[in-house]
């Protein structure tokens, strides 16, 4: 990672902050962007009730810091979601996934009133697909899964040694072109054995911040 990109990972992380009402239950994602953020609510833990976490990873930097991690079900709708991406198109949808926690950072998602994705420039492209889609799917269905997505037109590529902290598989869908991603979230989601896909378009990011800049 360049240490241009580092820089704006944690710009976009403080930027983020000042999103984070007082009082508040936060939702946080996952990633090396989001650990930055995390870090920022531990100077400010006094003044938010706690977190929903998206994953083990990040729940253990909240543990180090002191704040306290709620469960979803616990706590109702959310003021705010943070997370990163590993995409960002020009219409704020994403491809999130990288770190295999796309389907518990979903559910954060569409329970929280306002997203926002922090990210660096690397991040940004006119149309998602360069970096690999990444499906999460019940280990059983894992090659029926692969031949429905390969039928679609993508190069399907199993994580091998990765499990999901839903106990689940990942496959990374290579060479796609994704014109229409709210279209092809809704079509893969329908394929019987995945768990979900890392697409955010029928729930995308409300507001992106690309380093210090707030994207209009």
């Amino acid at each position: 990672m360049s240490t241009n990109a580092d820089a704006q990972k944690r710009q976009a992380a403080e930027q983020a902050l000042a999103f984070v009402e007082e009082g508040s239950i936060v939702g946080v994602g996952t990633g090396s962007t989001v650990a930055h953020f995390i870090r920022g609510l531990g100077t400010m833990r006094d003044r938010i009730e706690g977190v929903v976490s998206s994953s083990e990873q990040s729940t253990a930097l909240l543990a180090q810091l002191g704040i306290p991690v709620f469960d979803l079900n616990a706590v109702g709708p959310l003021a705010l979601y943070v997370d990163g991406a590993d995409e960002c198109d020009p219409h704020k949808c994403l491809i999130k996934g990288g770190g295999a926690a796309l389907t518990r950072e979903k559910i954060i998602a569409a329970a929280s009133k306002r997203f926002v994705c922090i990210i660096d420039a690397g991040k940004q492209v006119p149309v998602l697909g360069r970096f690999p889609l990444p499906v999460e799917v019940i280990p059983m269905a894992r090659s029926h899964v692969a031949r429905e997505l390969a039928l679609r037109g993508g190069q399907p590529a199993w994580r091998e040694g990765v499990v999901t902290d839903n106990g689940n598989w990942i496959l990374d869908v290579h060479n796609l072109h994704i014109n229409d991603p709210v279209k092809m979230e809704t079509d893969i989601n329908q394929i019987v054995g995945v768990v979900s896909v890392g697409l955010f378009a029928r729930r995308a990011a409300d507001i992106v911040i690309v380093g210090d800049r707030v994207l209009p």
